[in-house]
């Protein structure tokens, strides 16, 4: 990946920074785009003590047109090309997790409004571009929720859940990816779908020993999990690969 730009939305946070540092990592120039600009250029100035020129912080709100649209501007204007994005982020109102009993028509409306509509915007300005261009590729971030019932009874006595805004979600974005691949697939496009299982993230005991009784070996996934996953479909590795949902979760879904 020498000297392909890939920009990561959602690129401070707990998964976002893993996957910018691995695009670093093998020779990619990581933009490490998140509203929280302060976080992004630690972020950033973290991966460049290790991979000095393959990384750098930029602004984003995904729920914009006009910050979305400014990003793909300035970093066509500064390489002359962007290679890839991958559709991390992960906007939300401050209701967002509420048990079904709880959720608010309003609320739902709003986080599906953030998360999805956010997805939607980052796919079709970026797929504009690539169209363009003559090439591009999008990596959307789903979950094994956007395929799957959830299994309430790894929540029992937490007060976790899995919310319902989110199975709406990223069942969506599962055929988002497949909208947005079938309409590009001639200019040069790929989009597919990573859906990760459940992220180790300081979750109750209780909780993991459910959960990973579902699995494999591993049980739930750090986030380096995945990281081989992402940097397969960025390469050119998987160049035919497109309208995919990959899962990668040690066979929690089955």
């Amino acid at each position: 990946m020498d000297g392909k730009v890939v920009v990561v939305t959602g690129g401070a946070g707990y998964l976002g920074r893993r996957f910018c540092s691995a695009i670093a990592g093998i020779g990619g120039i990581a933009v490490v785009a998140d509203r929280d600009i302060e976080t992004a250029r630690q972020i950033a100035a973290e991966i460049e003590s290790a991979h000095p020129g393959l990384a750098e912080a930029q602004q984003l709100d995904i729920t914009s047109k006009d910050s979305v649209a400014g990003l793909i501007e300035k970093l066509g204007n500064k390489y002359g090309h962007i290679d890839g994005v991958v559709n991390n982020a992960y906007p939300r109102n401050k209701n967002y997790g509420r048990k079904l009993d709880d959720v608010t028509y309003e609320d739902f409306c709003e986080n599906v409004g953030l998360h999805l509509g956010g997805y939607f915007l980052v796919a079709q300005q970026f797929g504009l571009y690539f169209s363009n261009q003559g090439y591009g590729n999008i990596i959307n971030i789903s979950s094994i929720y956007g395929s799957m019932a959830p299994r309430f009874d790894v929540y029992e006595g937490t007060s976790m859940t899995m919310p319902v805004e989110y199975a709406a979600i990223k069942s969506s974005v599962n055929h988002l990816t497949r909208y947005f691949a079938q309409y590009f697939k001639r200019d040069g496009i790929r989009v597919n779908t990573l859906s990760p299982g459940g992220i180790l993230e300081g979750q109750p005991q209780s909780f993991l020993e459910r959960y990973d009784s579902y699995c494999g070996k591993k049980g739930m996934l750090e986030s380096g999990d995945i990281i081989g996953t992402l940097l397969f479909l960025l390469s050119e590795s998987s160049r035919y690969v497109t309208g995919q949902n990959i899962i990668v979760d040690d066979g929690f879904s089955l």
